[in-house]
């Protein structure tokens, strides 16, 4: 025992004590933090910043409308109100198109040449998210570097977060503050799948279709429905050793264009090409996209179509709010595992068990109205 201490005490390994370790907060920046951090803005100065095309008030105000707290959706009610007699006057251009065409390149593409034309650009952006984890990358801007920097345009990224085909629950109310900010031209792009790009179409007066060429069979790469949509398909990365291609697709999209029934616009939907690596194309789009403005202005369509959009979006409102109060009644919450439990089962049917909690939700509705006449 003796040898084994003093073999201890003659080591040559000495352990200094080491330095003061900071604290693992940092007081001083929460103290910086708190003398930032600026109090909540009125309705007001949400107005005034938005009518000032003040982007970090926009930005906030957007946030506003995609919370889900009650408080908030209360304001954002009333911020969207006051900002729809300044808004309309934008033209708002959906664009879809199948994984891996390039949406956001064109995007910037023909985003820069908008801007390179004085005018004020808005781009809604809307990320899918993970059924998962819920999350999203939000990595548009960051696939946008020209255009994030430019000065006449404002990039939006969103989380889908499970709605409706990944279009954002709040696209449209956002577009009606991007318009009251002064945005004159408005791009709503989908993830392109699902029932997004009907969604997409029902709150816009352009819808662009971006293909690809050289994917296998041209005609059969694409819903025929969201081709009838189409007002115009762009065939892109026509450029380089595909350049014949392209133009092949173009030709077959222009043949089955012509075999579907007359718009209710009057505008004839046609193909083109473009590369919006070398900005080939992108001028006659947007030129087109003109043409067709100019001529649904005359005959009196752009102003039906916004009408039924309203009404539209009116009907899928009350839909969507009729769902979370149901989901979110205490009696339903309280009754719909055990009527999950005897669907899983098979003692109850998925439509008889669909009628009992609608049963129970309407009752307790109805009992709620005779307390409170």
């Amino acid at each position: 025992m003796e040898s084994k201490d003093k073999k201890d005490e003659k080591s040559a390994l000495i352990v200094n004590p080491g330095i003061e370790q900071p604290p693992i907060v940092n007081e001083d920046a929460i103290k910086r933090y708190k003398a930032k951090k600026r109090k909540p803005l009125s309705i007001d100065e949400y107005m005034d910043g938005i009518r000032n095309g003040n982007i970090p008030i926009l930005s906030q105000a957007i946030t506003l409308l995609e919370s889900s707290l009650p408080q908030h959706q209360e304001l954002a009610r009333e911020l969207v109100e006051r900002c729809l007699p300044h808004s309309g006057k934008s033209i708002r251009i959906g664009i879809t198109g199948v994984p891996g065409v390039g949406k956001s390149t064109f995007i910037e593409a023909l985003g820069s040449t908008i801007t390179n034309q004085g005018h004020r650009l808005a781009v809604l952006a809307v990320d899918p998210s993970s059924e998962r984890s819920k999350g999203s990358i939000l990595g548009d801007k960051t696939r946008m570097e020209t255009l994030s920097a430019d000065p006449n345009a404002f990039i939006r990224p969103s989380p889908s977060a499970g709605s409706l085909g990944g279009v954002a629950r709040k696209t449209r109310e956002t577009v009606i503050l991007c318009e009251a900010a002064g945005f004159d031209t408005v791009f709503i792009e989908t993830v392109g799948v699902g029932q997004s790009e009907v969604a997409v179409h029902s709150m816009v007066d352009f819808f662009l279709l971006l293909m690809l060429a050289g994917a296998g069979d041209e005609l059969q790469g694409i819903k025929r429905g969201i081709m009838e949509m189409a007002d115009l398909i762009a065939i892109t990365k026509a450029d380089g050793n595909n350049v014949e291609k392209a133009k092949l697709a173009q030709a077959e999209y222009q043949n089955a264009l012509h075999l579907f029934p007359a718009t209710e616009s009057g505008w004839v939907p046609k193909a083109v090409t473009c590369s919006s690596l070398y900005k080939t194309g992108i001028t006659e789009i947007w030129q087109a996209i003109n043409e067709y403005v100019t001529l649904v202005k005359a005959n009196g369509y752009f102003t039906r179509r916004r009408s039924q959009q309203a009404k539209y979006w009116m009907y899928e409102t009350i839909n969507e709010e009729l769902k979370n109060r149901f989901y979110h009644s205490s009696s339903i919450s309280t009754m719909v595992k055990w009527i999950e439990h005897e669907v899983v089962h098979n003692k109850l049917s998925s439509f008889a068990a669909a009628q009992k909690l609608l049963d129970e939700y309407f009752k307790q509705n109805q009992s709620k109205d005779i307390e409170n006449p």
